[in-house]
Parts: structure tokens; sequence; C-alpha cells
């Protein structure tokens, strides 16, 4: 062997160990199964916590329900299914479901009916808390609250973001835009939205666009929407912590994706790690919604295949048909390293 064939192959492992660190470079925090619904439930979608850690999910049931009612599951912090409730006066579509931070009503978005219902949590009892003008082209999805406690809701198919005082009632049209519609795939606009620390800004996901659009706000007055970030496949659910860092679930990459105050992604975390003996996913697989309770960030598993809407083939549609038994993530909602981001 001559020298400098010795010297040719160091230098091809000294390449090959180069590209094999630069394939590496997100740290993927692992997705691991935290809970998993009871037989005969599917899809969950929303997702939210007590002060207690308990996590409340309700579900998008296309099929139905027994009841013919809206599902909402409670969870303990172990996984342990607490209790089952049928929402009183809701269909069975359920989406969005968070508590009030001054009254600490649970609101949850009964998509399907069109309206936000504040639910008793243990009876599953309801009242009327808002209804979404528009009728059947209305589409709300996702709400939000500001520090005086009124309460922000997106709406897919409108493009606007509606808001109302903390008690309820007739919502007015805070937003309207056309970055908040969309024509593509999922076919939902608007969808997760989060205010940043400061309450400057609401960020707002558009899923069929696969953005997040930036809202400013001045003293409550929004200002000019503006495409905040590109290229999230799927944005769907989003959360903002502490440090203003965005958390969007994609739920066309089955990923969730972090960017910090810039725009700039500095984490993607959890995957797809395909379907287990029991019809559950591994991992994630159409991540729609999530909320950080404690150490960690909970992500339900919507694993739904659009095609039974009629609508194009995405790309995670048949390993969604073939899930049986639905299921909620968790990923530990500490940041990876990530070699080269500059220090704040």
């Amino acid at each position: 062997m001559t020298r400098l064939f010795l010297h040719a192959l160091v230098i091809s492992l000294l390449l090959a160990m180069s590209f094999a660190q630069s394939a590496h470079a997100w740290i993927r925090s692992p997705a691991t199964t935290f809970a998993t619904l009871p037989a005969g439930s599917a899809h969950p979608e929303g997702i939210t916590a007590d002060a207690q850690g308990n996590i409340y999910v309700t579900t998008f049931a296309i099929n139905g329900t027994p009841t013919g009612n809206g599902q909402l599951f409670v969870f303990g912090h172990n996984g342990k299914l607490v209790r089952q409730v049928n929402v009183a006066n809701s269909s069975t579509l359920l989406l969005d479901l968070a508590f009030h931070p001054i009254s600490g009503a649970l609101l949850v978005i009964d998509f399907g009916g069109q309206k936000v219902l504040s639910v008793d949590p243990v009876s599953g009892a309801s009242t009327l808390f808002a209804t979404i003008p528009g009728g059947t082209s209305a589409g709300p999805n996702v709400l939000t609250f500001d520090g005086v406690g009124n309460v922000y809701i997106s709406d897919s198919f409108q493009g606007i973001i509606w808001r109302t005082g903390s008690a309820g009632g007739a919502p007015t049209a805070w937003v309207t835009s056309a970055l908040l519609t969309t024509t593509g795939v999922p076919p939902f606009g608007a969808n997760g939205l989060a205010f940043n620390q400061a309450r400057t800004a609401l960020f707002v996901a558009n899923t069929g666009n696969d953005t997040v659009v930036k809202i400013p706000v001045s003293d409550g007055v929004p200002g000019e929407p503006e495409v905040f970030v590109h290229s999230i496949n799927g944005a769907d659910g989003l959360i903002i912590d502490e440090d203003d860092n965005i958390w969007v679930a994609a739920n066309q990459a089955d990923e969730i994706v972090v960017l910090n105050s810039t725009g700039r992604v500095i984490a993607k975390l959890g995957d797809f790690e395909g379907i287990g003996s029991n019809g559950a996913p591994r991992g994630l697989l159409f991540p729609a919604s999530l909320v950080r309770s404690g150490h960690f960030i909970y992500v339900t598993n919507l694993s739904l295949d659009l095609r039974d809407f009629g609508l194009p083939q995405p790309v995670d549609a048949q390993w969604a048909k073939q899930v049986t038994t639905h299921t909620i993530s968790r990923i530990n909602a500490h940041l990876p390293p990530i070699h080269g981001l500059p220090k704040p």
C-alpha cells in the first residue's frame, strides 16, 4: 500500500466523518408515548393542562361517538386516564381548549357547531360562550388570551381572528387578512396562535400555506399582518415559551419546529417511527396541538387520513389509515444544543 494511497484513504475517511456529522445537525429529542385513548376513541386534537399537571384532550371524531357528543379526556401526569367526559350540547368535532386565565373556565372550541363552549371538566355540562359569525363558512380552530382576559379565536376558513371579552358574547373581527386564508392542503388557514411575552405581537400558524404570520400589536390594537416565516410543512398548533421561542407542530412533517424570536429555526424535535404492533403511532403522526406542562411538551397525534374528506393524498395519509390506537406523545421541553447558534 503506497503512501499516496494511504493519504487519499485518510482524506476520504475525514470527509465521510464530516458529512456524517453534518447529516446529524439536529439533535432530535424523541417523542415518546404519554397516553393512549380508550378503545373506540379516535383523532385526539386539542390539548391543554391544568395547574396540577393533568392533561386535557379533545377529539375530532369524524366517525362520530357513541353518545353523539364531543369527547373530553383527562389524563393524570402519569399518563393514566382519570375520566372521559361527554361535552353536552356539542358536535363530535372538537378542537382547541384552554382554561381562562382569570375566570378559570374551561373553554372548548366546537368546530362542528361553529361556537365556543364553557365546559364543566367533570360533568361535561356546557354553556354557550360565543357563536362564531358566518354559519357553516366559519372555521373556529384555536383560542388564546391577552393580559386582561380577552379571548382571541382563529377562524381557519374566513381568515379572521375574532375577539370577545373575558365573559364571551358576540365576537368582533379583530383582524381580517388574506394571509390567514389558504387554498393549500390541509385546507386550514389561521390555526394555532399565541402572543409573545410582551404581547406586542400575535403569531398565527397558517396550515395550508406552511407559514407563520406575525400581527404586530400596540396597546391591544393590531397592525398589518406579515409572513414571519415560510416552509413549515403543515404549521398547526403553536405555543410560545418564556424565552419567546415559538414551538410549531408541523403536521405534514411529523415534527415540532422551534423558532427563536427572529425566525431562525433552532430545533426540530420528534419524528415518526412507524406503527406499533398495537396499531399506535410511534413518535409523532400528524401532530396537531401542543402544550407545555412541567418539563415536557405534550402533543396530540391527530393521525387523520385527509383522503376521507375527498382531499388529495398527503404524505402521511396511508400511515394514518393504519392507526387503530390513538395516542398523545411528549417531548422533553429542554432544547438540545445547536452548534453555531449565536449566544443571546
